[in-house]
């Protein structure tokens, strides 16, 4: 299992469309065959980062899974709503594998 962890910095008068963009692919995502753990819109401290996490089971996974999300109708519409509002300002996507016992669980 990896685990994406997608990095953005947000226009911060724009947080409100990022919040929009986040709830889709809150439908997305699962639909399209990713573990979704959650988007994180800044709240306190720094006002331009935020993430969205989820899992996929291999990179080929993940290959895939990107194919369907850019076929999904949502997931282009999201696209599209990104590129026209230019709410994202940078996007840093990083995959990590779990190499310790989940928190509250025995190894």
């Amino acid at each position: 299992m990896l685990t994406c962890v997608i990095r953005y910095r947000i226009d911060p008068t724009k947080k409100e469309q990022f919040i929009d963009y986040a709830r889709a692919w809150g439908e997305a995502i699962p639909r399209c065959g990713a573990d979704l753990i959650g988007y994180f819109a800044p709240h306190e401290g720094s006002s331009t980062l935020a993430y969205g996490i989820y899992n996929v089971a291999s990179l080929a996974d993940y290959e895939a899974y990107r194919v369907r999300l850019a076929d999904d109708p949502l997931g282009r519409q999201n696209y599209e709503f990104a590129q026209r509002e230019r709410f994202l300002l940078r996007e840093d996507r990083t995959f990590l594998k779990l190499v310790s016992a989940p928190h509250g669980r025995a190894a």
